[in-house]
């Protein structure tokens, strides 16, 4: 399999694909990121799951770049017989979830082949195929594809291949298409128009930036992907499309981040709204209110895209891992642990809206009181932090500081906007967050704050 850094992402804020400098898509979660993976070749091989297009013979040179502003990728081999290019992207409108793949015939003829692996329920279950007159369609249990092209198709050792020619000016669209298999065939998509409007709704959100300084083509490529990370039915922010990817090439800390980090959710809607991107900012506020309505005991570091709390943790002992490096996990355990920070990231994604909005939310802000009220209690309690350690509980330094933020954003609240609470007892708690971190949290022969109180271990974390 390729490097991970020899990926372009292609997604419809629903979910996304990863597709490598050969032409192969080897990871794709459909419906949505944190469903089951039908391409899992990232983790495992091709028999896991993956879909190439590419020049059957060999490749001189080949190129790839994004188009201006958007999330469609064109990706050109250079032959001895004639150049081709290859168009992917996951269309902005459809009947569902549709990867779009263009081949176009550049200069000469090129001889292309296909081939297509569907391996539903993360690389293990074999789907029962059919063909029809547009292409085929692989079932398995709840899910369906439908791969509808007008290149001739064939089974061959549980893959759909394809091999065609393609001249200069010749274009042959792929179209596959996610849909619950037992609501039938959906309706079909034009792949060149897919194209074209994709490019055109990602073009228009781009241009839109209000960043003019410096770096700009590459701020704006940034914020489009924290864009295609957005999860446009409820306004989460994905940490990552991806599970498993090691922290360490052969190590064990192969974690599942398909779900919403409320602390990197927060710094992604930071990012978004120095972009001038508002809506963003704000249906992630909407998810927030609701993903999190219990009781201030109850809360989580993070949720589900839909805001659901059960993320069990399981591993996939048929995936070999990325480089080889085990478990594959799904699921993440992380959400039954106790962090402290969870209030501070709260509280100051709350404070962002207000700065928004520029009043008090009269439904959010008596719900942050009563958050306090808890946190007054479990302040001094040791956590598992922002690392999320599989061990001993520590009193983690940043943990306190983001206990210091909780309490500062409804005083500084309070202050700005004259609610009725008793700011004074706030600010006092505040205040004395502040001379247990200062007091306990630092080293002065080093000039360093430390990773956790009175333990001097240094840590990045602390100088954030």
């Amino acid at each position: 399999m390729a490097l991970i850094e020899d990926y372009a992402l292609i997604g419809d804020r629903r979910t996304a694909a990863l597709v490598s400098r050969e032409g192969s898509i080897d990871w794709l979660c459909l419906p949505r990121f944190d469903s089951d993976a039908v391409f899992a070749a990232l983790l495992g091989d091709e028999s896991n799951g993956c879909w190439k297009i590419a020049p059957m013979g060999e490749v001189t040179s080949s190129s790839r770049r994004y188009r201006d502003g958007s999330l469609v990728v064109d990706n050109e081999f250079v032959t001895a017989t004639g150049t081709v290019r290859v168009t992917d992207c996951m269309a902005a409108q459809g009947t569902g979830p549709t990867v779009v793949r263009v081949v176009e015939g550049l200069s000469g003829t090129v001889e292309m082949g296909m081939e297509l692996t569907i391996r539903f329920g993360y690389g293990l279950t074999v789907p029962w195929v059919r063909t029809s007159d547009e292409g085929i369609s692989a079932v398995a249990g709840p899910d369906a594809l439908y791969l509808r092209t007008e290149a001739p198709l064939e089974g061959q050792d549980m893959k759909t291949v394809s091999n065609f020619e393609v001249g200069e000016g010749e274009v042959i669209p792929f179209t596959l298409t996610w849909h619950p298999s037992h609501m039938g065939q959906p309706d079909a998509i034009d792949g060149d128009w897919a194209i074209e409007n994709t490019e055109r709704r990602w073009a228009e959100w781009s241009t839109a930036c209000a960043y003019d300084g410096e770096w700009r083509q590459q701020v704006v490529r940034s914020l489009i992907t924290l864009k295609a990370l957005t999860f446009e039915e409820t306004g989460a922010i994905c940490a990552a499309p991806t599970t498993s990817l090691p922290e360490d090439l052969g190590g064990e800390r192969n974690w599942d981040y398909r779900y919403c980090w409320l602390r990197d959710a927060a710094l992604s809607v930071d990012a978004l709204m120095l972009g001038g991107y508002t809506e963003e900012a704000l249906a992630f506020g909407a998810w927030l209110n609701r993903a999190t309505a219990s009781h201030p005991s109850q809360a989580q570091i993070l949720y589900g895209l839909g805001g659901e709390r059960r993320l069990s943790e399981e591993t996939l002992d048929w995936l070999p891992g990325y480089e080889g490096s085990t478990p594959v996990r799904i699921g993440n355990a992380a959400s039954e642990q106790f962090q402290l920070d969870v209030w501070g990231e709260l509280l100051d994604a709350a404070d962002r809206f207000r700065s928004l909005s520029g009043k008090i939310d009269p439904v959010g802000f008596p719900r942050q009181l009563a958050a306090l009220e808890y946190l007054k209690g479990i302040w001094r309690e040791p956590d598992e932090g922002i690392w999320e350690v599989r061990g001993p509980r520590r009193q983690f330094t940043h943990s306190k500081v983001m206990v210091w933020v909780a309490f500062d954003r409804v005083v500084k609240a309070a202050d700005e906007f004259d609610v009725d609470c008793d700011v004074e007892a706030l600010r006092s708690l505040r205040d004395e967050v502040h001379d247990d971190i200062t007091t306990n949290g630092y080293d002065p022969d080093r000039n360093t704050f430390t990773q956790y109180l009175v333990f001097y271990y240094i840590y990045s974390s602390s100088l954030m």
